[in-house]
């Protein structure tokens, strides 16, 4: 309700009184002066790192510490070609961070487009300025959706009602009066006003909390989350058998140093899988650009693997499957009440509001105001209360009092005007009751005892790519929910003209108990009448029976269900509080975007899947080959510069490209133990059939120069059954699937063909009985591969 205070200084902190026109604010000389003192809201920006701390995420890792030794001691001791692991990883840390630094740039150009822009007053004038332009004791314009950016005092209050859940989990709003504290962090959900600014900066009560909350982070995703324990794995894995090695190879075998440094090196190196967690970094990096093209902003990069694992959608009618604005289609006065008269009385309501809301602006369009009443009390419109209100003086100087809201909730069970109303909206239309109240708008239930006086009809504009968006996720196996404060027949019949079938429930007969909660929502597809806590009590409910929920959303009411879900979207056009917690903001109000999101997520998820199964193979044959190598007190097969040539050749170059293909599988939960199942198995099968090709070979060939030989023969064997994982990890086959194969494979065959190639990778195929020996085996490994895959994938499904 409306109050109009003044008062002067508030906060005995900062001695600056208000000037004395209240609406006035900050001069020009007086912003000056507070910004020379460095008194401004200068907040970190919040959508991404810096290039700084881009660089010491990719080049300071604990594997590229371990290969950056090992690089060094190599470099010593060994031919230029038995270092060039560490060339290559330079060049992956080097695509690392222009990937980054590519995604950051999208990032910070997208959160320039979508940050909200405060309204303050200065030498009398409201002005728009960015977040960092409020300066100290600033007089801050708030209304209906307003984040309030900075702490303050509250100098005007016009209804004005402040959800703090988000900072003190408290869920009712609370009404503010001149004088009261204004928080950082919380949001306008009713009325307007203003506030003076008495904390800008990093003093702001949210300001560390918003800066760490939106920060660009790769953090809080399975993906990440299962990589970082595999590695943990690895490390556990490597450091006994690193041990042996060197054991075995400095101290057991009586080589010359430097050949005993290199098979050792040799040995360490391929246990790393040190391009796994860049492949990971650069896929999701690729996919924030690929959406920032589409106007999509990722404020947090694990948003992008999360819708892709949604099962359940929620979706806010308005907004979201309907567009912002509305059209009055019909007036039906109720009581034999003059339809001139309620033409103004509607053109009045429109004028007392300072921010109207889409349906009070289809009103205003309709009904221009006469200026002849003047507003004396406002009540703005609640999502809780479902209605708003304004008392006037009639130009002869009478007084009325007037509500405009829900008929369900404004009349009384069995009014005659429900059922007309029922009837409007089971046509998918919005109806709105205009009724006189005979009790004070500050009355604890203005509502009460109220005349309905007219019905307002108004016809929402669908979105035309709603229809196609609800059928891609209907495809997928997405349920969508759609939750709504309007009526619950009106939303089911607008949720029908775009496809979606099912129940529609009023939201006030749902359960209060979230099990018996959670088995309605099952139930139904439509809420019509779901108050804004109830709205996050439903997302808590489908999710306490292990569903992964999104949640769309565009108003205020919106707010704490997208800060629970488990993945919130926001339009770009909503209120400046749930672009704030969302996740995803669709900067171009396109719900069309989503799919895109859902494909993104899914390459990045499914394409990383395939790439770690083939890291991790060669991570388990090489743990393998070293704890044979000390079984069998042997020479280490393979110099650095072999295992360079084949990871290349069978890992590095086809999973970059597998790892950016297009892929629609469904994303699937346990990252980690879906990739061990095929790790494990296909990476013993290739060390045995590799260190088999090795003793066989050491037996065949004699002399002082045989060691180049049974590398070589080795080296065939661990190529081609390393061939067969990728071909196995490449299907389904597409035609550019089988050239990257081919490609590979080729590549090989020229290194054994050209001269100079050989000489460089120290390899030669000496005679026919032994390299066709190593072709024999690498074929039954095949075999085995395939069969031991497939009892995997009928003993323990994904």
């Amino acid at each position: 309700m409306t109050h109009i205070d003044a008062g002067a200084e508030l906060d005995p902190v900062h001695p600056v009184a208000l000037p004395e026109s209240r609406s006035g604010g900050l001069t020009g000389a007086e912003v000056a002066e507070r910004v020379a003192r460095g008194q401004v809201n200068d907040v970190p920006v919040r959508s991404s790192r810096s290039m700084g701390e881009i660089v010491r995420a990719n080049v300071f890792t604990r594997f590229n510490a371990i290969i950056g030794v090992l690089w060094l001691v190599m470099l010593f001791v060994a031919p230029i070609q038995d270092s060039l692991f560490g060339f290559v990883i330079l060049a992956n840390t080097g695509i690392g961070i222009v990937q980054e630094w590519r995604a950051k740039q999208t990032l910070d150009s997208l959160a320039v487009i979508g940050e909200s822009r405060p309204t303050v007053r200065r030498d009398g004038t409201a002005v728009e300025v960015p977040t960092s332009g409020i300066v100290l004791d600033d007089l801050v314009e708030i209304g209906p959706g307003d984040k309030v950016v900075v702490d303050g005092v509250c100098a005007e209050a016009d209804g004005l009602e402040i959800d703090e859940s988000l900072l003190t989990g408290e869920a009712d709003p609370v009404v503010k009066r001149f004088g009261d504290p204004v928080m950082s962090g919380s949001f306008v959900v009713a009325g307007g006003g203003a506030f003076r600014a008495t904390k800008v900066g990093r003093e702001a009560y949210a300001a560390q909390l918003a800066e760490e909350a939106s920060r660009f982070t790769l953090v809080h995703s399975e993906l990440r989350t299962g990589i970082s324990t595999i590695l943990k794995y690895v490390t556990w894995m490597m450091v006994p058998a690193a041990i042996g090695l060197v054991v075995t190879q400095l101290v057991v075998k009586s080589d010359g140093l430097k050949d005993a440094v290199a098979r050792t090196v040799g040995g360490i190196i391929p246990m790393v899988p040190e391009g796994l967690v860049l492949l990971t970094s650069v896929a999701f990096a690729i996919g924030v650009i690929r959406l920032g093209r589409k106007q999509c902003l990722v404020q947090e990069l694990p948003a992008i693997e999360g819708l892709a694992r949604v099962d359940t959608v929620c979706l806010d009618k308005t907004g979201t499957l309907t567009e912002g604005g509305m059209d009055v289609t019909g007036l039906q006065p109720l009581g034999g009440a003059d339809e001139t008269y309620v033409r103004r009385v509607l053109g009045a309501l429109g004028e007392s509001d300072p921010r109207p809301n889409a349906s009070l602006q289809a009103i205003i369009d309709a009904y221009p105001d006469s200026e002849e009443w003047r507003c004396v009390e406002s009540l703005p419109f609640s999502s809780a209360r479902k209605y708003s209100g304004a008392t006037f003086s009639e130009g002869d100087g009478e007084a009325s009092t007037w509500l405009l809201g829900a008929p369900d909730v404004l009349l009384a069970d069995g009014d005659p005007a429900l059922a007309e109303t029922e009837r409007l909206n089971e046509q998918g239309l919005r109806v709105l009751l205009l009724s006189r109240a005979t009790r004070d708008l500050d009355d604890p239930e203005p509502a009460r005892g109220a005349r309905p006086t007219a019905l307002v009809v108004l016809e929402q504009r669908l979105r035309p790519d709603a229809a196609g968006t609800l059928g891609y996720f209907a495809q997928q196996d997405v349920r969508a929910k759609v939750i709504s404060g309007d009526n619950a027949v009106s939303v089911g019949a607008v949720a029908a003209k775009l496809g979606l079938s099912g129940t529609a429930v009023d939201a006030r007969r749902l359960p209060a108990e979230r099990k018996a909660m959670a088995d309605a929502l099952d139930e139904g597809t439509v809420f019509g009448r779901v108050t804004p806590q109830q709205k996050r009590d439903m997302v808590g409910a489908l999710q306490s029976k292990g569903h992964t929920v999104a949640m769309t959303g565009d108003g205020v009411n919106d707010v704490l269900a997208l800060k629970d879900a488990d993945i919130g979207v926001s339009m770009g056009s909503g209120s400046e509080a749930t672009r704030a917690v969302a996740q995803i903001v669709l900067l171009d109000n396109s719900f069309a975007t989503l799919p895109s999101v859902v494909a993104e997520g899914r390459r990045v998820i499914g394409n990383i899947t395939r790439v770690a199964t083939l890291f991790l193979v060669k991570t388990v044959y090489s743990v393998l080959l070293a704890v044979l190598v000390v079984c069998w007190q042997v020479e280490y097969p393979f110099l650095p510069r072999h295992l360079t040539l084949l990871s290349t050749l069978t890992i590095g170059v086809p999973a970059f490209f597998l790892a950016l293909a297009p892929n629609g599988e469904r994303a699937r939960p346990h990252f980690v133990r879906r990739v061990m199942r095929y790790s494990i198995p296909g990476g013993v099968v290739t060390g045995v059939a590799t260190f088999a090709t090795y003793l066989i070979a050491r037996h065949h060939y004699t002399g002082p120069d045989s060691l180049e030989a049974e590398t070589s023969a080795a080296t065939l064997t661990l190529f081609l059954v390393s061939m067969w994982v990728l071909a196995i990890i490449a299907r389904p086959y597409t035609w550019w699937r089988v050239a990257l194969v081919a490609s590979m494979g080729l590549a090989f065959l020229l290194v054994l063909a050209v001269p100079a190639l050989q000489t460089f990778f120290a390899l030669r195929l000496v005679g026919l009985a032994m390299p066709w020996t190593a072709v024999g085996i690498s074929v039954v490994a095949a075999a085995t591969l395939e069969l031991a895959w497939t009892w995997v994938d009928r003993r323990f499904p994904a």
